[in-house]
C-alpha cells in the first residue's frame, strides 16, 4: 500500500488527461455494465432452463426455441457493446497520447540549454516516443480491462447472492487471496520496471550516438564496439523483461488459477453436504459456470498490474522532463534600438568546481565591431552563449541598450540578438523553409539574402529553385554551404547585435571577401561580435578583446595590440608563420 500511496499522484495526472474524453468514456462505461449484465443473463437463464424445466421434464417447443432466442441475442449484444466500448477507449488513448505528447516535446523545447549539456538525446527520445506508447496502453488496455473487470465481478456478485447467498459467500473467499497477490507483485514488479524502461531508455540512447557518428565509428573501424556496447544495453534490458515474466508466471495465472479450484471444492462439498432440494443442480451450474468467468477478470486485473506499473514508471519519467526548470525570460517586451553592449565583472561556471569566465568586463557602442580572439577554451564561445542569454551568470550582469538581460522578454531577446555558430543546424527541408524558419518572410527577401551569401546561384541549379529540399542535416551542401546558410537566415531579418562564432571559418578566401563585404553594409544596422580564430578577419575591429583561461589579458585595435607585444602578437606572429609555411608548401607541390 506503501508503494501506491507515492504512485497515486503520478497515476491520477495520468488519468486527468482523459478529462477531455470524459463524455466518451462514461459512455463507455456505461457500455460495458450493459454488457456485463448481459453476459452475466445468460447462465442465470440456463440454471433456470435446468431446474424449472428440465428437472420437471416441461420441454415446450416455443418457449425453449425462445428462450435459447434470448440467449443468444445476450451474447450477441455483449459482443457489441465490447466493440463500441473498445472503440471509444482508443479513440480517449489516442487523443490522451497526442496531447501528452506535445505536452512533453513542448517541455523539451522550453528546456534550459544546460540541461542538453547533459541530458543525451536518446534519453529525451525515449520519454517522448516510447514512455508515451506506454502511457496510452494504460487507457487502451488498463483503464478499459479494470473497468471491464469490475463492472462482470459486479454484475456476476448481484447475479450470485440473487440465487444463493451461501455459495456466493463461499465463492467469495477468492478475492482476499487475490488482494494478497497483488499487493506482493506490486512490491517486486516496480522496481524491476524501472530498470527495464532505464535500460530501454539507454538503448535509444545508443542508436542515437551510433547513428550520428557513423562516420566517425566506420572510420575508425569501432563498430563491433559500439555493437558490443549496445548489445549489453539490450542484454539488460532483456534480463529485466525475463525477470517481470518470470514473476508474471509465479503470482499471476497459476496462482489465481489454484485459488480458483480451491474455490470450486468448497462449492462442490457445499452441494455435497447440503440436504436434498437446499442447492438445486442448475443453480449449482450457474456458479461453477460464474466462478469460471470470475477467474478470468481477476487474472486480468492481476495481470494488468504490470502495465499499470509501468504507465506509472513512464508518467514519472515524462513528468520529471515536463516538472524540470523551463529556460528562464523577464517581462520587459521593449525591442533592442541600439545594440550597445555593456558586460560588468561577469564570471561563469558549468560546474561550481570549474570557472570558465572570471570577472569579464567590456562596453562595446552601438554599431560597432567588437572581436573576441583566444586559443581554444579561453572563453569566447562561453562568452557568446552568455550575451545570447543560454545560461544564467555566475557573477556579474550583461546589460543590452542598458537593460539587464535578465529582463528581456523571449520575444525581445531573440528578435535583438542572433548568432551564427560554427557549426549550424541545417533541417532536412527547403532552401526556403531553412532560410525563414517559420517566420513571416517574402520569398523576395530570401533570395537577396542567398544573394548576399553568395548561395543564390547553387538554389537556381538545384531542380525545385529555393524549394529544393535538402538532405539530413544538409548532407548535401558542403560545411562552407551550411555555414552561409546560417548567415543567410540571420541577415534575411538582421538583429542589433549579431554574433559570429567562428562563421567564416570553412569558406574559400574568396566567399570570405564577399561575406566581409556583406558585413561591411550590415554594419551600419547592427553590432557585430564575431569570435576568430583567423585574426586576419579582424583587423578593422574597433575593440578586439584577447581572452586566455577565462581572463580577459589584452583589449585594442590590431595596430595597438600588435604594438604592444602581448599574447595577441604572438598569435598573430604564429599565424602568419603557419600562412607562410602553407604558401612554400603549395609552391614546392606546383612545381614538383
Amino acid at each position: 500500500m506503501r508503494n501506491f500511496g507515492k504512485q497515486w499522484p503520478t497515476l491520477k495526472r495520468l488519468l486527468k488527461y482523459g478529462s477531455p474524453w470524459r463524455k466518451s468514456l462514461l459512455k463507455a462505461v456505461l457500455m460495458l455494465w450493459v454488457a456485463a449484465a448481459a453476459e452475466v443473463s445468460g447462465p442465470a437463464l440456463i440454471s433456470y432452463f435446468i431446474d424449472n424445466m428440465v428437472a420437471k421434464s416441461y420441454l415446450p417447443l416455443g418457449l425453449v426455441v425462445g428462450m435459447a432466442a434470448v440467449y443468444v441475442g445476450l451474447q450477441l449484444l455483449a459482443a457489441l457493446l465490447h466493440y463500441s466500448q473498445s472503440l471509444l477507449f482508443n479513440q480517449a488513448a489516442v487523443g490522451v497520447v497526442q496531447q501528452l505528447r506535445t505536452d512533453v516535446m513542448d517541455a523539451a523545447l522550453r528546456q534550459p540549454l544546460s540541461e542538453f549539456d547533459v541530458q543525451p538525446v536518446g534519453q529525451i527520445i525515449s520519454r517522448v516516443t516510447n514512455d508515451t506508447e506506454v502511457i496510452r496502453d494504460l487507457y487502451v488496455t488498463v483503464v478499459a480491462t479494470v473497468l471491464r473487470s469490475a463492472a462482470l465481478i459486479g454484475a456476476m456478485l448481484v447475479a450470485m447472492f440473487s440465487l444463493d447467498w451461501r455459495m456466493a459467500l463461499v465463492a467469495m473467499a477468492i478475492f482476499p487471496a487475490v488482494l494478497i497477490v497483488m499487493l506482493i507483485y506490486q512490491r517486486y514488479s516496480t522496481p524491476i520496471v524501472r530498470r527495464m524502461r532505464a535500460h530501454l531508455a539507454d538503448i535509444n540512447d545508443g542508436f542515437n550516438e551510433i547513428i550520428n557518428g557513423m562516420s566517425v565509428i566506420q572510420q575508425f573501424r569501432q563498430q563491433t564496439r559500439f555493437g558490443e556496447q549496445l548489445g549489453d544495453a539490450s542484454r539488460s534490458h532483456y534480463l529485466a523483461r525475463m525477470q517481470t515474466l518470470r514473476l508474471d508466471g509465479f503470482l499471476l495465472r497459476p496462482l489465481l488459477s489454484l485459488f480458483s479450484a480451491l474455490v470450486l471444492c468448497g462449492l462442490l462439498m457445499l452441494f455435497g453436504f447440503s440436504s436434498p432440494g437446499t442447492v438445486e443442480v442448475g443453480v449449482l451450474y450457474a456458479f461453477i459456470s460464474y466462478l469460471g468467468r470470475l477467474n478470468e477478470p481477476l487474472i486480468e486485473l492481476t495481470t494488468q498490474q504490470s502495465m499499470l506499473q509501468q504507465a506509472v514508471v513512464a508518467g514519472e519519467r515524462v513528468f520529471e522532463l515536463m516538472d524540470r526548470p523551463r529556460q528562464s525570460y523577464g517581462d520587459d517586451d521593449m525591442p533592442l534600438h541600439s545594440g550597445a553592449i555593456d558586460i560588468d565583472n561577469v564570471s561563469f561556471a558549468y560546474r561550481e568546481d570549474q570557472q570558465v569566465l572570471q570577472d569579464i568586463s567590456l562596453h562595446v557602442e552601438p554599431r560597432s565591431f567588437v572581436a573576441l580572439v583566444g586559443h581554444t577554451g579561453s572563453g569566447k564561445s562561453t562568452l557568446a552563449s552568455l550575451l545570447m542569454g543560454y545560461y544564467p551568470l555566475t557573477q556579474g550582469e550583461i546589460r543590452l541598450d542598458g537593460r539587464p538581460l535578465s529582463t528581456l522578454s523571449h520575444d525581445a531577446l531573440r528578435k535583438g540578438i542572433a548568432m551564427v555558430q560554427q557549426d549550424p543546424v541545417v533541417l532536412a527541408d527547403s532552401f526556403f523553409a531553412n532560410v525563414t524558419l517559420g517566420r513571416d518572410i517574402s520569398e523576395a527577401q530570401v533570395w537577396h539574402a542567398l544573394e548576399v551569401v553568395q548561395l543564390a546561384e547553387l538554389a537556381r541549379g538545384m531542380s525545385e529553385g529555393i524549394y529544393t529540399r535538402l538532405g539530413e542535416q544538409g548532407n548535401n551542401l558542403s560545411v562552407g554551404q551550411k555555414q552561409l546558410l546560417a548567415l543567410a537566415r540571420v541577415l534575411v531579418d538582421t538583429p542589433q547585435i549579431l554574433i559570429l562564432d567562428e562563421a567564416t571559418a570553412n569558406i574559400d578566401s574568396g566567399t570570405e571577401q564577399a561575406i566581409q563585404q556583406a558585413l561591411a553594409a550590415v554594419r551600419e544596422q547592427t553590432t557585430l561580435v564575431v569570435i576568430a580564430h583567423r585574426l586576419s578577419t579582424i583587423v578593422e575591429a574597433e575593440t578586439i578583446l584577447v581572452l586566455h583561461r577565462g581572463q580577459a589579458v589584452e583589449r585594442g585595435t590590431h595596430q595597438q595590440l600588435l604594438a604592444a607585444k602581448g599574447r595577441y602578437w604572438q598569435m598573430y606572429q604564429l599565424q602568419l608563420a603557419g600562412e607562410e609555411l602553407a604558401a612554400s608548401a603549395r609552391e614546392e607541390s606546383l612545381i614538383a
